[in-house]
Parts: C-alpha cells; sequence; structure tokens
C-alpha cells in the first residue's frame, strides 16, 4: 500500500457536500452567531465607546468590548512557542494595528450580528504610526523562526567579495503576502459543565489548546477540540486568533453556544501573513562559476511586542558551496498585525532572491544557469560541516533540464519570438527543510475487528487520513477498507500537528512504530498474521512515538533537507508586458513517497502558488493610515485557471535511511521553493529586462525596459 496512489479517502465527502467543516457542525445546539469589529486606526486609543444603540437591536444578546471583556492571561513572549502563547481579547482600549478586534457582536442570527456591529459608535485618539519598510536598518532578533541562528558567518566574505573577479551585488523585495485558505478562520464554542468545547479549523490542536488554557486561565484539560475538517491552513491555522477567543468569552458570558467567522477582510487585519522583505544578496565567483562567497542579508517587518522573524536566510546556508559565507536577518518594528508563518515561510522569499541572484551571475559570467548550479553543488553542509542527507539537488536539476528540453534554449535572453510574445525559460533550484516534531500514535483494534488508528494530528487537505491508513494496512497486512483513521481531536494521542511539511513523515514514523508493537502484543497472545484466524483480538492497542529533532541524533549527524529544480517558460506580450506561463516543469526529491497521487498534487499546488509569488500576490497597505488596501479576494489576486498552464510534477525514486526509518521526508511545501524565482528568470531570458520586485506586475516589467533598454541584466532594483 505506501507508494500506491491511492485516492483520497475523504474524497467522496468533500466532493458530495456531506464533509461537515466547522460552520456545518451541529453538535452543539442551537447557536448564537458573533461578528467582531475592527479599528478603524492605524494606531492608536479607543476614547468611547456607544453600545446602546447596537444592544437595543433585535437578536442582539452581548456586546462585548475591553469595558466589559473578563480578565485573561496575559501575552508570554517567553513560552517558546509562538502559537502556545495566550493571546488575550480586549485587554485594553489600545490600537496597535488597523483592523485589530475591538469589539464582538452576538445575536441570534449572522444577519442581525452584523446590522448591529454597524451601529456601534467608537471614537478614537488616532497616533502616528510607523507603517512602511523603507530604509529602516531594523534590529538584530534573538532567534529565527523555527530557532534558527539570526546570523552565521564564516571566512571573511567582505574580502572574498573584493578579491573575486566576478561579483553580484544586488537588493530584491518581497512583498506582503496572505494565506487565503478556502475555509475562512472559523469556529463554535461550547461550554458544559465548566470544560469548554470548541468545534474549529486550526492546523495543530496542541498548541492552540495550550494558548486556548493560558488566555482563558482554566486547566488544560477542561479544553476540548475539534478539527476534523479543515479547508486549507498554509499556516495561518497554526496560532490562535480572534475568533477563538471571542466565541468562548462570550459562550462563557451567554451558557450558549457561539459561532465566530472572520470574514475574508478581516483574515487580513486579524491573521498575520507573510512579512515584507528587502533583500541584499552578495555573490563572489571565480570566471569558471565556483563560488568563492555568498551573503545574504534581510530585513523584513515585524510587529510591536512580539517577534516573528521568518527565516529567509536560511536557504542560504547549506544550498550551494562557498569558502566565505554570511546571512543576517534584522527586523523592523512596525504598527502592524504581527506577522505569521505562510507557506514556506524563509524558502519562498529566501529562494526569490538567491536563485534570481543565481540567475544574474550566470548572466554575468556567460554561463549556462543550470550549469551555474550544477558547479556549485555540494555534498556537505557548507556552515555546519556535517553530511546533507539524501542530497538529490543535482539529480532533479539534470533530469529537469533533460525532460524540459533546456539545451535548447537560447544563451542570449530576448531573441525568442512567438508572434507579438517574447518567449523566456527560467530555472531555479529548490531546497526545504526537512523538520521533525514529536508524535505520538495509537493503534488499536475496535469491537468490529477494524483498526483504529489514533492521533491528533490534522488534516487540512492534504490527504493525511488516507496516508496513514495505507501506512497501518501494509504494516499490519490487512486492507484498507479495514483501517478506520480517527484524527484532529484533543482527546487522542499529541501530534506535531499539520504545518512546515512535517505532518505526514512525522506520523507515519510513529504510526509504523505503533504497528510493529502491535505485532509484537499479537504475537504474545498467540494471534498472528497467516495463522487462519483474525489475527487482532478486539481491545488491542499499542503505541508509537518519535522524539522531536532537538532530541534526536540523526540531525546533528546529518543536515536534513528535501530538494528541487523547477523550469518555467514564459510569455512576455511585447506592447502590455502582460507575462503569461506557458509550461512549467518541477522535478523533485524528498526521500520515499507514501502516495504519489497526493504528493504529486501538493507539489503542483506549490508550483502554483510559486506563479503567484513571481506574478500577482501582494498585499498593498495605505501607508498613512495603516490599513490593507487590497485585503480580500476580489482585489488580492492569486493565480486563476487561466493564469495556470498544465504543470508537470516529477518525483525522483528516493529513499532517505539518515531521515528515519521509512525513509520518508515533507513534501508539502517543496513545491512553492523556487518556483517563483523559475518564473522570474523566464521573463528576464525572454526580455532581457531584470526586475527586482515582486511580483513582476506589467507596470514594474515596463518601468524597468524604460531603465534598462537594450542592457540585459543592467540597471538598478524596479
Amino acid at each position: 500500500m505506501i507508494g500506491q496512489p491511492i485516492d483520497r479517502a475523504d474524497g467522496p465527502l468533500k466532493v458530495t457536500g456531506r464533509a461537515r467543516y466547522t460552520l456545518d457542525r451541529r453538535e452543539a445546539g442551537a447557536t448564537l452567531t458573533g461578528v467582531l469589529v475592527g479599528a478603524a486606526v492605524g494606531r492608536g486609543r479607543i476614547v468611547g465607546i456607544d453600545t446602546a444603540r447596537a444592544e437595543r437591536a433585535p437578536g442582539v444578546v452581548l456586546v462585548m468590548t475591553h469595558r466589559n471583556a473578563p480578565a485573561q492571561g496575559a501575552l508570554d513572549t517567553s513560552v517558546a512557542s509562538q502559537f502556545a502563547r495566550a493571546r488575550p481579547l480586549f485587554a485594553d482600549g489600545t490600537v496597535h494595528h488597523a483592523g485589530q478586534a475591538v469589539a464582538l457582536v452576538v445575536a441570534e442570527t449572522l444577519e442581525q450580528a452584523q446590522a448591529a456591529a454597524l451601529l456601534l459608535r467608537i471614537d478614537y485618539a488616532s497616533e502616528p504610526g510607523r507603517f512602511a519598510l523603507q530604509d529602516q536598518e531594523g534590529y538584530a532578533p534573538a532567534r529565527a523562526n523555527a530557532g534558527f541562528a539570526t546570523d552565521t558567518a564564516a571566512g571573511d566574505v567582505d574580502r572574498a567579495m573584493a578579491a573575486a573577479p566576478v561579483v553580484v551585488d544586488r537588493s530584491y523585495r518581497t512583498s506582503y503576502q496572505m494565506a487565503h485558505a478556502m475555509e475562512p478562520h472559523a469556529c463554535i464554542a461550547s461550554w458544559r459543565n465548566g470544560q469548554l468545547h470548541v468545534w474549529t479549523s486550526l492546523q495543530r490542536i496542541v498548541t492552540t489548546r495550550q494558548a486556548i488554557a493560558a488566555t482563558l486561565q482554566m486547566p488544560l484539560h477542561d479544553v476540548h477540540l475539534d478539527a476534523t475538517f479543515v479547508g486549507g491552513g498554509f499556516g495561518s491555522k497554526l496560532s490562535l486568533h480572534a475568533e477563538i477567543v471571542g466565541a468562548a468569552l462570550a459562550a462563557r458570558a451567554l451558557q450558549r453556544p457561539v459561532r465566530v467567522a472572520l470574514s475574508r477582510r478581516q483574515m487580513a487585519s486579524m491573521v498575520g501573513g507573510r512579512p515584507e522583505t528587502v533583500q541584499r544578496v552578495r555573490l563572489a565567483a571565480t570566471r569558471d562559476g565556483r563560488l568563492t562567497g555568498i551573503a545574504h542579508h534581510v530585513r523584513m517587518q515585524g510587529s510591536p511586542g512580539e517577534e516573528f522573524t521568518e527565516q529567509t536566510a536560511t536557504v542560504t546556508r547549506a544550498l550551494y558551496a562557498a569558502p566565505h559565507r554570511a546571512t543576517a536577518h534584522r527586523v523592523v518594528v512596525l504598527d502592524r498585525v504581527l506577522p505569521e508563518p505562510v507557506r514556506g515561510p524563509g524558502e519562498l522569499p529566501g529562494l526569490l532572491a538567491v536563485e534570481t541572484a543565481m540567475d544574474e551571475l550566470a548572466m554575468e559570467l556567460g554561463m549556462d544557469p543550470v550549469a551555474l548550479r550544477l558547479r556549485n553543488d555540494t555534498a556537505t553542509d557548507p556552515e555546519r560541516g556535517v553530511p546533507l542527507s539524501g542530497r538529490k539537488l543535482a539529480d532533479c536539476l539534470v533530469a529537469g533540464a533533460e525532460r524540459f528540453g533546456w539545451a535548447r534554449r537560447p544563451a542570449r535572453p530576448g531573441t525568442q519570438r512567438d508572434g507579438r510574445w517574447q518567449v523566456g525559460w527560467g530555472v531555479a533550484s529548490a531546497i526545504r527543510i526537512h523538520f521533525q516534531g514529536a508524535t505520538r500514535v495509537v493503534v488499536r483494534v475496535g469491537e468490529d475487528g477494524r483498526i483504529q488508528v489514533l492521533s491528533d494530528m490534522t488534516d487540512i487537505g492534504t490527504g493525511t487520513a488516507t496516508i496513514l491508513a495505507q501506512v497501518a494496512a501494509e504494516s499490519l497486512a490487512v486492507p484498507l477498507a479495514g483501517i478506520e483513521v480517527q484524527l484532529a481531536r484533543s482527546d487522542l494521542p499529541v501530534s506535531a500537528g499539520s504545518g512546515g511539511s512535517w505532518g505526514a513523515a512525522n506520523t507515519s514514523v510513529a504510526l509504523q512504530r505503533a504497528c510493529e508493537a502491535l505485532k509484537v502484543k499479537a504475537r504474545a497472545a498467540g494471534r498472528a498474521p497467516g495463522a487462519g484466524q483474525q489475527p487482532y483480538p478486539a481491545g488491542l492497542q499499542a503505541e508509537g512515538s518519535i522524539v522531536g529533532q532537538g532530541d534526536d541524533p540523526r540531525y546533528r549527524m546529518f543536515s536534513q533537507h528535501t530538494y528541487g529544480a523547477t523550469f518555467a517558460e514564459v510569455g512576455v506580450d511585447v506592447d502590455t508586458c502582460e507575462v503569461r506561463v506557458r509550461r512549467m516543469l518541477g522535478v523533485f526529491a524528498a526521500g520515499r513517497i507514501l502516495n504519489p497521487k497526493t504528493a504529486r498534487s501538493q507539489l503542483i499546488g506549490g508550483m502554483v502558488w510559486g506563479i503567484g509569488s513571481a506574478l500577482h500576490e501582494a498585499g498593498h497597505l495605505d501607508a498613512r493610515h495603516g490599513h490593507m488596501v487590497n485585503g480580500d479576494l476580489g482585489e488580492y489576486l492569486v493565480p486563476t485557471h487561466a493564469d495556470v498552464p498544465a504543470i508537470d510534477a516529477v518525483l525522483l525514486d528516493d529513499f532517505d535511511g539518515e531521515a528515519n526509518a521509512m525513509g520518508i521526508k515533507g513534501v508539502g511545501e517543496l513545491g512553492v521553493c523556487g518556483s517563483g524565482a523559475a518564473v522570474a528568470n523566464a521573463i528576464f531570458h525572454a526580455t532581457g529586462v531584470r526586475v527586482r520586485s515582486f511580483p513582476v506586475t506589467p507596470d514594474r516589467l515596463l518601468m524597468a525596459s524604460l531603465e534598462q533598454p537594450g542592457v540585459p541584466g543592467a540597471g538598478s532594483a524596479a
């Protein structure tokens, strides 16, 4: 079963509408509806609230603000996990950013709550704010996200730059991005005998449960979560947000179930996104393309009071060999919502810059971009000095180049035409760290003889339930129909959750260990597969677990990543500068593949996200007032069917025994890594014009063409 392209077990439920997402749930009985109200200023304080008209409106049962909100636990940044921290709502009248939740109106129906919310009168004393990321240097945070070192250095990178015959020194800018999952952030909260029950859409049960308990100042065992169906997350549902806290507070005050969902626009102001960055990349090389120095300095937006430092520069640390190296992260505090992880945190923006810089270096050297990357491949982590487990970057580049027909690519930019379209080809490498988090799984034999797989791991649309059923079926030698997978409830064994591409790998390894333990118990009871009887007696159960990477010696012995190479062909309209992706290929090495169908789907989705990063996605902030101008899907552009051609995603045959006994690694975010840079590099190859601010919109490409007339690779950042 492992490695077979099995159809999704939950597919029929989803395509027929029988899958019950958060707001479809009815376990809580008759439910009130709450609507959150966001602050109308970018920074300041509330000096007056008139709730009388709203409270008198039909159906309204509660208006909660900082004046009547119950006491809650304070934010404690000493708690190591950002996702486990208390998130008090309506703590006081201070407005830290535009759109911050300042009131909750609860009524019998959604329409009544929405109408009453418009009747609130809130007066503000506005204060000057810092909203735009400009030329501020910022400060050095204690750590980057996921515990990475803020800065690293080896050798003398400045001397390497001064001595090298060829140097590329460029600055790149990436835009603020949002994770608009198909299912908005939503929850239903209900209290029973002093215990809180929450049906919600989230990615990680354990830390959200801890955050709720800390916020509401209640015992952890009295908090119960259920996230059986989740309509996408992309990192945005790892943290506790206002909809859960507001629903829980209101339900406790009213002793009735309360549902709260964020609107699309509220998701742009009450949920953090990928921080905007300015990145300086310096590459020093010999005439034959050997890198002698590489430096990557990142400045990004931050938020007052709490840090989130996307690990953008970490992609450079294990990607290419160079004896002289330096990476750095700096945070500029702005009065904006706290940034949060978004699919491929670090890798997506970091590789947009680094892989574009590598393309610029290839141009300076007059060298093929694939050959340049192959020349600087390495089997050893250049900074840690340990082997790179499963390093197959070169395999991906070579296989991809042959499949794409790269040998036919003209060396000179701006020389391919198809009628009114300039045509170009681009390539970029992909690297994505393989994380491991502590995870437990229990397998149990039900009364009907079916094998139950129990874990609080969430399935956010990635096919986790299907994959776990495959692992259990093969490990225990039972039919797939004999497996029942139960996920995403707080009464189940604790996992690392779904995020960081670690979910399937972590849970599958722990599950296989549980299955092996169950077989040992079955044999001890005189039952064994093939003995002509039901091998697993009802009630028998066993547990399997793995430790986090900090406690696993494999992570000290090896530097663990997944790899890939993306190739793209684009057409650029000669008059309008409209860009169309014509074809795209990704070749990836991510260890043993559990289910090629679900893995390929994830990779294609990631590559589409890369297209969006290169051409469409940008959150535009009003620098005067601090609010997001295009905070909904009407104006926040993402790729549509018309923007996406047929995409080919190829998975190399692979098994990384240094990662774990099953040889598997994460794959969910690998597709976004480098794919945007491949598109951007193809645009340059088509036009001879380099745009260094992403996304590459028609206006930016047009302006860059005016600044760089007939001089491929020249000019300043557009």
